[in-house]
């Protein structure tokens, strides 16, 4: 059996293709019309559109057979040719496909496994990778297609149609009772797959429902979605901008394929394509830093943590840190900056945070920053460094960068892609992850650099690194925090927390670690401030109680006092679990974040 498809959904994050019905609507064949049959009688037709999604950056092209089945080619009189169909499909993917290209055999839901199990052998036999069952809608749906695939060695992944409370849209069935059948069967799908549904948000409310259930990768397909009223205007929310949008919440929540289904074409794909590899390569899976033995003699001494900074002599003795996280900026005027972290340092804040490039926007060097803050405020910053935006070299150059201008409390993160910020059109770099830039640290703290030289002194840097204990994919977070600590993590900071019970959850689990925790705080400014970080934000989950309370304030200045408050009854409830409080300046608002932190 080959084993293309599992192995690359576990090395990286697929690009399937779109829809081939509304593509194929849009070249004036209408429903009168078998669309699987033009395979043989209009071939120019579906090698157009399977070339203009090879071109879009596809890894997966889906053969158009999606109703090639006796069932549903008999009514075009055409029971017969199944078999020549599904050959002439694959023959026709296949021409338009790279080298590296998968085809993916596209059998559409039937209830009888006999129905699904003539055109499952003859896209085998005619040479596809593996089979992809389409919209497959409750748990008889999924029987038979288990049914069909008991004697076939091969590859496949079933797909399935659910609404946003994660219902078969036809059935009604509970997803929790398709995949009960899928966890009893023999010869399991290498994935599982929503498709089709209600378009791209319902589709994420499914996703976030479901990604939870289960072991095996997700592969995500929306649909163009329904017409929406906004302004008492009547819109359609499939632009390719729309569409890539929650592709890339999608990859963020963990998908591992990611394409599109009815009303989604080649320009949505392209689109998505070039928004997704940037995040696949950034965020997939950990990113190993290869340094060159060095002989156990060639390493210098590391400094005791408590020496390096007083961050470090903090962490150390177990006392508890203050932080207040300002942005650097958009200009080169740092006046502003330093001057917040004065009224910061005379309030008793311990450290600046400072984070690099947030949500892909283009600031001013935040090490730059953070040499001005530590020269003109006499406060230690905490440095973001972020893999999105520089090579290996680039990162080395940076951490010697850092040592060179005295700053030693370093938080390494990934980074979020290009796409979410103001310039989509660069390119993301993600060489390495926050795991494998601590292990850069680690080494150059022992004078070792990455080409594995000595470099005659070793750097000082207090190694942090980032978790998110609102992640859907939470043993994924387990796993990566567990790699960033081997790697040489010293402490960590979290996400923004609003739901304590969530993250003494997860420090629980993680307490064998031993890392010192200092918890991401954020005083909601406002109530559209609450609604922006609860449906904007990744890795943040404001829960419903607080954007009740919030609502329930007339006004903006109340608003604020709330978000103050529901921030201070945050720190009271993990007190006693951490190691300190990072807390964010609301637009850059230094005196919310003390105001919490008083």
């Amino acid at each position: 059996m080959s084993e293309q498809l599992s192995q690359r959904l576990n090395d990286e994050v697929l690009i399937f293709d779109g829809a081939m019905g509304t593509e194929i609507y849009r070249r004036h064949f209408f429903i009168n019309t078998s669309f699987e049959n033009l395979v043989l009688s209009s071939p120019d037709t579906i090698r157009a559109i399977h070339r203009a999604y090879a071109e879009a950056g596809c890894d997966v092209l889906t053969t158009n057979t999606f109703n090639a089945n006796r069932a549903k080619l008999k009514s075009f009189g055409l029971a017969d040719k199944v078999e020549p169909i599904c050959r002439a499909a694959v023959a026709l993917a296949r021409e338009c496909a790279g080298e590296k290209t998968l085809i993916a055999g596209s059998v559409g839901p039937d209830n009888d496994p006999e129905v699904l199990r003539e055109p499952v052998r003859a896209l085998l036999a005619a040479g596809a990778d593996f089979i992809l069952f389409e919209s497959v809608d409750g748990a008889s749906g999924v029987r038979a297609a288990l049914e069909c695939m008991k004697e076939c060695d091969c590859e496949y992944v079933i797909s399935m149609v659910l609404d946003d409370k994660g219902h078969g849209i036809g059935s009604g069935d509970d997803v929790k009772n398709m995949l009960a059948e899928i966890s009893g069967a023999k010869h399991l799908p290498v994935a599982l797959g929503l498709n089709c549904g209600l378009g791209p948000e319902a589709t994420l409310h499914a996703f976030e429902r479901v990604k939870v259930l289960g072991h095996l990768p997700w592969i995500v397909q929306p649909n163009a979605g329904e017409p929406r009223k906004i302004d008492n205007r009547t819109m359609y929310m499939n632009s390719p901008e729309y569409f890539t949008t929650y592709a890339l919440r999608y990859v963020a929540l963990g998908a591992r394929g990611v394409g599109g289904c009815c009303g989604i074409g080649p320009e949505h794909i392209g689109e998505m394509a070039h928004a997704v590899r940037p995040l696949a390569r950034g965020g997939s899976r950990s990113v190993a830093v290869v340094i060159p033995a060095a002989k156990t003699e060639e390493k210098l001494p590391e400094a005791p943590l408590a020496e390096r900074s007083e961050l470090g002599r903090k962490l150390a003795a177990g006392e508890w840190v203050t932080s207040v996280e300002i942005t650097p900026p958009v200009g080169f005027d740092v006046s502003g900056v330093v001057e917040k972290a004065k009224i910061c340092r005379d309030a008793g804040v311990d450290v600046i945070n400072l984070p690099d490039g947030p949500r892909a926007s283009s600031r001013l060097s935040a090490l730059v920053t953070a040499a001005a803050i530590w020269r003109q405020a006499k406060i230690e910053p905490i440095l973001h460094v972020c893999a999105r935006d520089r090579s290996l070299i680039g990162l080395q150059a940076e951490l010697l960068g850092c040592a060179c201008e005295g700053i030693h409390n370093i938080l390494f993160i990934t980074g979020d892609p290009p796409k979410l910020g103001n310039y989509p059109f660069s390119s993301g770099v993600f060489d390495v992850d926050a795991i494998g830039m601590a292990a850069m640290q680690k080494n150059l703290n022992a004078g070792i650099d990455l080409g594995g030289k000595q470099l005659g002194q070793q750097t000082r840097a207090v190694i942090g690194v980032g978790i998110d204990p609102n992640a859907i994919d939470l043993e994924r977070e387990y796993r990566r925090i567990c790699e960033k600590a081997e790697a040489g993590a010293e402490f960590i900071v979290t996400q923004p927390v609003f739901a304590p019970e969530k993250l003494l959850s997860f420090l629980d689990r993680i307490a064998h670690l031993g890392l010192p925790v200092i918890a991401g705080v954020w005083p909601l400014a406002s109530l559209r401030n609450a609604e922006f970080m609860k449906t904007e934000v990744p890795g943040v989950f404001v829960p419903d109680e607080i954007m009740v309370r919030m609502a329930a304030e007339p006004d903006k200045e109340g608003q604020k006092w709330v978000g103050i408050a529901i921030a201070r009854e945050c720190v009271a409830a993990i007190r006693d679990r951490v190691n300190g409080i990072q807390v964010s300046a609301p637009f850059g608002n230094v005196h919310t974040a003390i105001a919490v932190l008083h």
